[in-house]
């Protein structure tokens, strides 16, 4: 287990132990305007945030379906709902669930739990109650901010959880009156049509009400930058997703590194568009921290929807838009069929997936700016690297080590031997955005740090002369679809209740537009009879739909290690000889 004093300390002597990766080669490579160093706030998010309603108090935060907040209206949310909170009894260190869609309430929320020294645990909203039942097992939170339509969701949840207090949220009453009933958004599929109606269940407390508290005390105690202000869920290197602890100190300061590999975006004026949604590390940071910090205007869509995204275009360009490589694609397509001009969209940050050459291309053209692929985990906070904006990234890449991070390649068997330039090793990780560990999972924890205090990142690269990184494969078997992380271990577990599945394995098969397919392979027992669709259709029923695999093949058997293990890497081998070219 490391923390962000050890990691400081680390990187001073970082040249001694690690002489190929000491001379820092990818600080040439920066745009100009981008620093080798950032210094790190000394502050917690809940300053970042007063700051920003200090200095823009009366420009706008958030835009919400042509709705608007300003920074001070913002602050004065916080701190009422704050108050709310701590007169519901959350002090500091309680974990605090936020289970949300895009919307300024999340924004609020989120800056008025972490003003109290509480935990943020982010949650996806459209996740099934087996999904979100494990995760409230592993953090504890006895307090819960939902959207209203899976208010009765969280309710279900078994009563020695110990959630006993829910409060309701109805996103419509940020939106203007207009449109307030032109809103569509998925509800989980298990949900029946009588209980999306009554899904404002009884006995939640109403987000109105506690933004209408009187606002907390300014002698009220403030989180410090190394106090824990999320847990985020992130599938890690296998199994089961675990809870990534991520200090103040660590997002604080991730937001400043990507402030400074953008010296062109000005405060004060840009505009951020947050298609990603903000329960995923990547949204989190660029959106809620980052834009937040900036001063930046911060148009929220609950999802992405081309057509909405067009809407705001024609009025106000996106000076900063970070997203996968199909959204990119998907607006362009969009645009040319309304014919309304991208230009003016200035940096376009990709991750999550690799960013292929023709979208950059088919993106650059239609807006005049840049487009980039960037690189990290939720253990990171999640960014580590991206291109350079600028003259200098180079295609194929995921670019360059972010200022005041280092980064190495070693043996994947032996992290203390490291690989030479150009050489393919696991990529290791070292800077004040690295986390201190998983929830309650030490163990867990040591296996993803070498013995000098590296992160491991499980992810096999090359690092050229020039300090520019190739990803190559991936040591853990996580499936990455549509800039999500998938566990195999969830999949699997989840369609092994199947009636008639003796065993099944899951893996990811390559998709045409980037990312992969969830694909799973399954052994029936003697006579029970195969079907696809059935299969799929007890998925969705138990999974989010980016969890349920496109495909479900039968199989006579697995292949196994000595040891009765399920080899999944000969599996997708398997599966990819037998799909059709």
């Amino acid at each position: 287990m490391t923390t962000d004093s050890a990691t400081s300390d680390g990187a001073a002597t970082a040249g001694a132990d690690h002489p190929p990766y000491d001379s820092k080669p990818w600080i040439a490579g920066y745009a100009p305007g981008v620093p080798a160093e950032v210094e790190v706030p000394s502050g917690s998010l809940s300053h970042l945030i007063d700051e920003s309603v200090k200095t823009y108090g009366k420009h706008v935060a958030l835009e919400f379906f042509g709705a608007t907040t300003t920074y001070a209206e913002l602050g004065d949310q916080i701190e009422r709902a704050a108050e709310g909170l701590r007169k519901l009894g959350v002090s500091k260190g309680d974990r605090v669930a936020l289970v949300l869609p895009n919307c300024p309430q999340h924004v609020a929320a989120f800056y008025a739990v972490l003003r109290l020294g509480a935990v943020v645990v982010e949650h996806n909203p459209l996740y099934t109650p087996r999904e979100l039942r494990h995760q409230f097992e592993d953090h504890g939170a006895t307090v819960a901010i939902v959207w209203d339509k899976v208010a009765a969701t969280v309710q279900d949840l078994p009563a020695d959880l110990g959630v006993t207090t829910i409060i309701s949220v109805d996103l419509t009453r940020a939106m203007p009156a207009a449109k307030r009933f032109a809103l569509r958004l998925p509800v989980p599929a298990a949900r029946t049509a009588r209980e999306q109606l009554t899904a404002k269940a009884s006995g939640t407390i109403a987000w109105d009400s506690l933004v209408a508290s009187r606002r907390i005390a300014k002698t009220s105690p403030r989180p410090e930058s190394d106090d824990l202000a999320l847990i985020q869920y992130t599938s890690g290197t296998t199994g089961l997703p675990k809870g990534a602890m991520l200090s103040h100190g660590n997002l604080n300061v991730n937001a400043a590194q990507s402030r400074a590999w953008v010296p062109t975006i000005e405060r004060g004026t840009s505009v951020v568009y947050a298609v990603l949604p903000l329960f995923h590390a990547y949204g989190l940071t660029l959106c809620l921290t980052f834009a937040m910090s900036m001063g930046a205007r911060l148009v929220l869509f609950p999802k992405f929807d081309p057509d909405l995204v067009l809407d705001v275009v024609k009025k106000h360009p996106a000076t900063f838009l970070p997203a996968v490589p199909p959204i990119y694609e998907r607006l362009v397509q969009a645009a040319e069929k309304r014919k309304v001009s991208l230009s003016g969209i200035q940096i376009a940050i990709s991750g999550a997936m690799s960013l292929p050459q023709g979208i950059v291309d088919l993106w650059e053209h239609e807006t005049g700016g840049y487009l980039v692929e960037g690189y990290g985990l939720s253990e990171c906070s999640p960014v580590l690297m991206a291109n350079p904006v600028g003259a200098t990234r180079r295609e194929g890449t995921v670019g360059l080590p972010l200022p005041s991070t280092e980064l190495r390649v070693a043996d994947p068997d032996d992290p203390s031997v490291d690989r030479a330039f150009g050489e393919e090793g696991e990529l290791l990780a070292r800077g004040p955005q690295v986390f201190s560990g998983y929830w309650r999972k030490p163990d867990e924890t040591a296996k993803v740090f070498s013995d000098d205090g590296w992160f491991r990142t499980g992810d096999i690269v090359t690092m050229d002369e020039d300090g520019f990184v190739r990803i190559v494969d991936r040591i853990k078997e996580l499936i990455v679809t549509g800039g999500f992380n998938v566990s195999p271990t969830e999949v699997e577990d989840a369609l092994r209740s199947f009636p008639g599945v003796a065993d099944v394995a899951v893996v990811g098969l390559p998709h045409r537009r980037g990312g992969e397919d969830v694909v799973a392979a399954v052994v029936m027992e003697p006579g029970a009879s195969f079907d696809e669709e059935a299969i799929r259709a007890f998925g969705r029923d138990c999974l989010t739909p980016y969890k349920v695999p496109k495909h479900v093949v039968q199989v006579d058997e697995l292949p196994r290690s000595i040891v009765g293990k399920v080899i999944r890497r000969k599996v997708r081998d398997q599966l990819l000889a037998a799909r059709p070219q």
